[in-house]
């Protein structure tokens, strides 16, 4: 069933603003009055990446007033393939202008707002409050939560996206909905997964054009609350598998043992990036890619490990490892391959996963075992500029 709209209407529409929204007028169910109302809204866009990207341009293509966009970092290659608001004159800009300057390109009447930070505990609740609408298109535990939390706190309907390889999530959550149907997050996934149990994108890779399929519905439904049209997926999960080309709705209920949510909390610690026991075995036992370089110029003998997935490994990789993936290490699988004579030096994409695999031998034994901070990224940045990224 429909919601009362968000906002209500501006003044006018301009000839201008006519002639460009021709096509949103003659639908009866969006018409002048619809149109007024998305021109007099604001929207709040966190993150400017891959759900983020199209969820900026149609939202500016749509007409709505004022968009606000949350993000710090800055525009890297490996973005393009899926953050289409970016180009390649972008590279090395910070995406939030980036973003910016793409939506001028596509609607000059829209007003964008900008806020360059990382969002915190301290900043969230008066970054939110002045918008109607938040769309959270972000990529990690510690922020998902944050968003939620924040969005109950102050009473505002949120559009949540979640991607990953060929799969992709949308539901909308709106603790105080008028409907008296209100639902948060927590009531989809009351608790984080387990540290290191679900790699991000950046690990496990997505499929670029995902990206506007689950993008493009949640300005959809954007668009319906904002005008009050439309069932949006308040109580519903929507499931897309690319792969098999299917879309699936999972009614989503509220959870009566979740806590009320009264104040904000430290995300990142809720969340846990790296496990504890990753952070201790860590602790004292990571070298630096000069260090590994060092130790294989002077002939030591070791043993280094590539603990990513194979596909990773055919990417790129550090002279001289071999490949053991992690699964592998944490299962006790590849205990027996190990040598029990020499050091083993670990290594990952960026740091994390070798840490997991790390404590997982130091508490096998393995105890003169290392792992090399910030895995082949750092290596490829430090020692060996030209081998590739991803």
């Amino acid at each position: 069933m429909a919601l009362p709209p968000l906002v209500e209407p501006a003044a006018e529409l301009t000839k201008e603003e006519v002639a460009r929204y021709s096509r949103h007028l003659i639908i009866p169910d969006v018409g002048v009055d619809g149109q007024k109302r998305l021109k007099n809204a604001k929207v709040l866009v966190v993150g400017a990446g891959g759900l983020g990207s199209p969820a900026l341009l149609y939202l500016a293509a749509a007409g709505v007033g004022t968009l606000g966009v949350v993000d710090f970092d800055i525009v890297d290659e490996s973005n393009l393939q899926r953050q289409v608001i970016h180009g390649q004159s972008d590279i090395g800009k910070p995406k939030a202008e980036s973003a910016r300057d793409s939506v001028a390109e596509i609607n000059p009447f829209v007003k964008v707002v900008l806020h360059q930070t990382h969002l915190n505990s301290e900043n969230v609740l008066d970054i939110f409050r002045d918008y109607d609408l938040i769309l959270d298109g972000t990529d990690n535990f510690a922020t998902r939560y944050l968003v939620n939390d924040a969005a109950v706190l102050l009473g505002k309907p949120y559009v949540w996206g979640s991607i990953f390889r060929f799969e992709g999530q949308v539901s909308v959550f709106w603790e105080e909905a008028p409907n008296g149907q209100g639902l948060n997050y927590r009531d989809l996934y009351p608790e984080p997964p387990p540290p290191g149990m679900v790699p991000s994108c950046a690990e496990g890779g997505v499929l670029g054009v995902l990206c506007a399929s689950i993008g493009s519905i949640m300005v959809t439904e954007a668009i319906k609350l904002l005008t009050g049209i439309g069932d949006p997926l308040l109580g519903r999960l929507m499931v897309y598998d690319a792969l098999e080309m299917s879309y699936r709705t999972i009614r989503i209920r509220k959870d009566p043992e979740s806590p009320k949510i009264t104040e904000l909390i430290d995300y990142d610690a809720f969340c846990g990036v790296v496990s504890d026991d990753a952070q201790q075995a860590a602790a004292g036992n990571t070298i630096t890619p000069m260090e590994l370089k060092q130790k294989q110029d002077s002939g030591e003998d070791f043993l280094l490990v590539d603990v990513r997935d194979p596909h990773e490994y055919e990417i790129v990789r550090i002279p001289g490892s071999v490949l053991i993936p992690k699964d592998r290490i944490v299962s006790g699988e590849a205990f027996a391959e190990l040598p029990q004579d020499k050091q083993l030096v670990l290594h990952c994409k960026s740091g994390a996963r070798s840490a997991e695999a790390l404590a997982v031998l130091h508490q096998a034994g393995f105890k003169d075992a290392v792992h090399v901070g910030g895995g082949v990224l750092a290596w490829a940045r430090e020692v060996d500029p030209s081998l590739p990224t991803y």
